[in-house]
């Protein structure tokens, strides 16, 4: 679309001057009250509005596909147990929870990480200090990942979501309130399993998703657990090193029969998110690889490890809903694919200069 190429492209040539008063804290007082800016994806040109005017931007016939990943209480504090024997206690560890990785395992991100080894003990304790859960490091990775067999319990999650916190990013710089658990989750989360909320989705209202459907305007539901591949910093120079974690989505029949049925009839298939865009392209890339389909949605579970950058060809999504990204990070490259690089960071650019808020908290644009 943009002409752009990933040859030859750094992550700086994605950065961009973001004055920190910028990165919303807090979310709006209303679920929805943003602002929102709108962006034509061939010429560039951007209008400054608010989210309670999308469907002023949408069309009789669009399909509007939404991610119902649902946020778990990700973030856990553990006590490190050195000595078993003696059950020495440590200082405090924290857990962040990122991809179940088979039966009672999960893979993790541990800070700080340097003390954490393989073959300890971790232990998870509630406010009363009471041991709800126990897991012993079984593999050490890069950067404080780590690979934890949790002891059985009856509930999983039903623990996290006693003694877990809301999984905020660092960039939002106080502890997680009570207000979080329902604010850092979209009102259509269903499918439990992300460990960072699919924000573009933060907006809706139920009120919106009605005003859509009067105007004529079809929805469908697909789920990525949003983990490391969507947030993970990266840490090479040039674009086309850039390797993201995997992360798993499942697309039902229904979703996959309103994509083609919308494709088929020539209708726009507008992605909320860029979790939704890397769900749709990534199952279309499968389907062309495995059966020759022309990219052709299927329905069927599978795991991403898909970059989109400059240079990429979309076969499925024609228009999207985002919320505003971090600077050099893959998910404004896949924007950047989408809409061509200098008139993305010419957008951004504009909205800096308009006092936007930026980030998961922040406010949107919609690119069509």
């Amino acid at each position: 679309m943009s002409g752009d190429g990933v040859q030859g492209l750094r992550a700086v040539d994605f950065d961009f001057e973001l004055p920190g008063e910028l990165i919303a804290q807090q979310p709006p007082e209303e679920r929805g009250a943003s602002r929102m800016l709108v962006m034509d994806r061939e010429s560039g040109k951007v209008r400054d509005d608010v989210f309670d005017n999308l469907p002023n931007f949408l069309r009789a016939g669009d399909l509007v596909v939404l991610n119902d990943s649902r946020v778990i209480p990700a973030r856990l504090y553990a006590r490190r147990t050195t000595v078993r024997e003696k059950q020495e206690s440590t200082g405090l560890i924290e857990v962040l929870l990122t991809e179940p990785a088979g039966d009672c395992e999960w893979r993790a991100l541990v800070r700080p990480g340097k003390k954490v080894g393989v073959g300890e003990r971790l232990v998870f304790a509630s406010s009363a200090g009471t041991i709800e859960l126990e897991a012993d490091v079984l593999e050490r990775g890069d950067f404080g990942e780590r690979l934890l067999r949790f002891a059985p319990v009856e509930d999983f999650f039903a623990v996290l979501e006693r003694i877990g916190h809301m999984p905020l990013p660092p960039y939002i710089r106080r502890e997680d309130a009570g207000e979080d658990r329902a604010r850092y989750q979209t009102i259509f989360a269903e499918e439990r399993g992300s460990v960072a909320a699919p924000t573009a989705g933060l907006h809706f209202t139920e009120e919106m998703i009605g005003r859509l459907a009067a105007l004529g305007v079809e929805t469908a539901r697909v789920t990525l657990h949003v983990g490391l591949g969507t947030f993970a910093p990266l840490r090479v120079e040039r674009v086309d090193e850039v390797k993201l974690h995997r992360e798993r989505y499942a697309i039902s029949s229904e979703a996959a029969s309103a994509v083609r049925r919308a494709r088929r009839e020539g209708r726009r298939v507008v992605a909320v998110g860029t979790t939704v865009v890397r769900t749709l392209e990534s199952a279309a890339a499968r389907s062309a690889v495995m059966r020759g389909a022309g990219g052709e949605i299927e329905a069927g579970d599978g795991t991403t490890e898909i970059f989109i950058s400059p240079g990429f060809d979309f076969k499925i999504v024609g228009a999207m809903l985002t919320n505003f990204h971090l600077p050099q990070s893959s998910l404004l490259m896949l924007v950047s694919a989408f809409a061509g690089r200098e008139r993305v960071l010419a957008a951004y650019r504009h909205a800096v200069e308009q006092r936007y808020r930026f980030f998961s908290y922040g406010d949107c644009m919609f690119v069509g």
